[in-house]
């Protein structure tokens, strides 16, 4: 279902869990092409992770346009990833998952969820050691992306910044959600 104003968790996984970023330079024009298709399409995005073979996001979109924009997003980055490594065929294995998130408290536990997932996979110990991840640039160790939409997420902890950074922290690397 797509609805104006949805939030919404969305992930894509490569075909047959193959890998979807192999390098550094994957996971930077994904990004890029990511920030482009956000600004293209109005969307708010609040937390993102890029894994080896599959990627989340969490995210509002102000139009019903999900489908159209997660089309274009994979489509534009399976077609640079098959030229660049000399491939052909399906890079995504579905078009993509989505869910309606159906209130604010459960988007920050969503977003708790895509901040955690490197750990639960045992790639890193904590959030902040994950660099393909939204994590630390909300929680301010980090510059902030022209296309992550950090001022929401911290205005659900507290009314300042830095105060909100760090309870931000402390609910992604385990601790109890404000809410």
């Amino acid at each position: 279902m797509q609805v104006a104003g949805g939030h919404y968790h969305v992930t894509a996984r490569g075909t047959a869990k193959a890998a979807i970023f192999r390098t550094d330079e994957d996971r930077l024009r994904f990004l890029l092409i990511l920030g482009d298709v956000i600004e293209q399409f109005g969307w708010h995005l609040y937390a993102y992770c890029l894994m080896e073979n599959h990627y989340h996001l969490a995210l509002m979109t102000p139009e019903a346009n999900l489908g159209a924009g997660m089309s274009r997003l994979n489509q534009l980055y399976a077609q640079w990833f098959n030229h660049r490594h000399d491939r052909v065929g399906h890079l995504f294995q579905e078009r993509y998952w989505s869910q309606l998130i159906a209130n604010e408290s459960y988007v920050l536990a969503v977003v708790r969820y895509i901040a955690a997932n490197p750990v639960r996979a045992g790639f890193c110990d904590r959030p902040r050691d994950w660099p393909w991840s939204s994590a630390r640039a909300t929680a301010g160790l980090d510059p902030v992306p022209r296309f992550l939409d950090v001022a929401w997420v911290l205005r659900t902890f507290a009314a300042d910044t830095g105060e909100a950074a760090a309870l931000y922290e402390s609910m992604v690397e385990g601790g109890d959600c404000p809410r």
